[in-house]
């Protein structure tokens, strides 16, 4: 039996996951697709890959819930994540052998359609008050180049030589099912993406594991597929809610206090820039969405001191629009 299996989560991937499924399936891995409720024809593609155990949910669940799904559904120590806009270009035993004991995931290095390494995505740190600060503020559009971004997009690491990394891109990550049943999985309360494989590195860490970068392993990755057909509004929306979710569990009640500010600043420019610069009251009426997301979570207070830390189940989602 192959020491591992892939797991590739689809929402509405017709175009990109037939190469997908064609690579994963000649690496002789055992392959599950679990589709959140795909409106494409995404569910015929992977039906003509009959080698590929189809679980279709009829609401979408989102990628946490979806990952758990699918690892819950294949018996190896090893289960590879696997993002459908990502090629296998070779790696899987690579992979598998650096999860060993204590070593809870180990991810591989992803090219672009020229070759290039993903660099600033492939591996990263755990982000900080500070790093998440930066990122909400615009303040890593304005200076790329700013020592708190390069240090928090390991822009000192040589992605050709394998280290213990903090946190791998999840588009291309290898987990051992060990470390994920003692974790409780995926936390699917990070709906319907976005930080739920960055909050798992983190607890796993937390809980003594070691987390792996293996360049031996590559992926030609697209990058942003699935998010996409979200459209710019929902997907503004879902980022900021998923990260204040990470701030209320990660960090202490003051700098979640902090983030929920920063959300609400920078809600409050661009909103103003879309009434008065751009004159797009859509634009607005998004931004306007994010000053209550961040009003209400900072009147929740939250924060580690609020005992926040386990895993938590998500919720239902009727079609594929989530429940504000």
């Amino acid at each position: 039996m192959n020491p591992a299996g892939i797991v590739v989560v689809t929402y509405n991937s017709e175009e990109v996951i037939g190469e997908c499924l064609d690579a994963a399936l000649a690496s002789g891995a055992e392959v599950v697709v679990v589709d959140n409720a795909s409106e494409d024809r995404t569910l015929e593609e992977v039906r003509k890959r009959p080698g590929a155990r189809l679980i279709a949910n009829p609401w979408n669940r989102g990628f946490a819930a979806a990952v758990n799904q699918g690892i819950g559904a294949l018996d190896h120590p090893q289960v590879l994540l696997l993002n459908p806009d990502a090629v296998l270009q070779g790696g899987l035993e690579a992979l598998a052998g650096a999860c060993g004991e204590r070593t809870a995931a180990a991810g591989g290095k992803l090219v672009d359609q020229d070759g290039r390494v993903q660099a600033g995505f492939v591996v990263r740190r755990l982000p900080t008050p500070v790093s998440l600060a930066f990122e909400v503020l615009g303040m890593n559009r304005l200076w790329p180049g700013n020592p708190v971004n390069r240090h928090y997009r390991c822009r000192d690491l040589d992605l050709d030589l394998a280290a213990e990394v903090e946190q791998p891109a999840g588009a291309f990550l290898m987990i051992r099912r060990e470390a994920w049943r003692e974790l409780g999985g995926f936390d699917e309360c990070f709906h319907p993406l976005w930080f739920e494989d960055v909050d798992f590195c983190r607890r796993a860490r937390a809980a003594g594991y070691r987390v792996r970068y293996v360049p031996e392993a590559m992926a030609r990755h697209q990058g942003g597929h699935s998010t996409v057909s979200m459209g710019w509004e929902r997907r503004r929306l879902c980022w900021y809610d998923s990260l204040l979710r990470y701030s209320d569990k990660h960090f202490s009640r003051a700098a979640h206090r902090v983030m929920c500010l920063g959300v609400l600043v920078r809600s409050l420019v661009e909103a103003m820039k879309g009434i008065v610069v751009l004159g797009l009251p859509r634009a607005a009426a998004v931004h306007g969405r994010m000053v209550r997301l961040g009003l209400s979570r900072l009147a929740a207070g939250g924060g580690r001191a609020s005992g926040h830390g386990l895993p938590r189940q998500g919720r239902r989602v009727k079609g594929n629009r989530h429940l504000w």
